[in-house]
């Protein structure tokens, strides 16, 4: 019977290595193809793979298990479970609406704003300005108040001077420039990745670190292509996948 292919990593001799491996295989659980085999290779097989123990591999086995991610039958070997929890997708459908809309329905505390240079990583958006005005929030679900996402918002200077930064505690960055201060947006750039969390994502959103996360970066544009916005926003990676649906016509 054809078994899983976990993704390879290179591991951090002064973190622990069960955690490593446990969070890599994790990850290439989730990121699975449907049609990929739901058997693991065998414990020998994984350590090898890992360049592990038996032992450390047992127990990184042991915290998927225990996560609900496997099911291990003794002689019939260890098992994807396929129910196990993906997370709520979060579905970028091509509108300024949509995305609006799915920036909403959580609770948001600003954690702090002020100008800063932009980041070097940026400067290309911002190429004429010296600072941009940043805003940092820490997003969480309203029925659990367990944190979902933390958001950094980086605008031009001349727009952070026409709203209330409070404003972003009720609404998404992309609603307070068009509806609060009146921009037409042409369109918002989106890309996705998929990183371990640093140590300050790991402290926010309240996960272990280097557990996987999916980072968001969106550029919104206005009508004459210049950039207005540039968010990096941090999700859970146990929480959320995107999805994204392109119309033909």
């Amino acid at each position: 019977m054809t078994s899983f292919a976990p993704d390879s990593i290179v591991l951090n001799r002064k973190l622990p290595l069960w955690y490593q491996v446990s969070q890599s295989l994790r990850a290439s659980i989730l990121g699975r193809s449907p049609q990929d085999p739901l058997r693991l290779p065998t414990e020998e097989q994984l350590a090898g793979h890992y360049g592990v123990s038996v032992l450390t591999m047992r127990q990184a086995l042991k915290e998927l298990e225990d996560e609900g991610l496997i099911t291990r039958h003794r002689r019939r070997g260890t098992f994807i479970e396929p129910s196990a929890r993906r997370g709520a997708p979060v579905r970028l459908l091509g509108s300024v609406d949509t995305i609006v809309a799915q920036q909403s329905g959580m609770t948001t505390e600003l954690l702090a704003h002020g100008p800063v240079p932009p980041p070097a990583e940026l400067a290309e958006y911002f190429p004429d300005v010296a600072e941009v005005g940043a805003y940092h929030r820490l997003r969480s679900d309203e029925k659990t108040g367990e944190p979902t996402n933390h958001a950094r918002n980086y605008v031009r200077p001349e727009l952070a001077a026409l709203f209330d930064p409070q404003d972003l505690v009720r609404w998404p960055m992309t609603k307070v420039l068009r509806d609060v201060v009146g921009l037409r947006i042409s369109r918002i750039t989106d890309t996705v990745e998929a990183r371990l969390a640093d140590p300050e994502t790991a402290r926010l959103l309240q996960v272990p670190l280097l557990s996987p996360i999916l980072h968001y970066t969106g550029i919104v544009y206005g009508e004459d292509g210049v950039a207005l916005d540039v968010a990096r926003i941090h999700y859970r990676g146990d929480r959320f996948s995107f999805t994204v649906t392109l119309d033909a016509h």
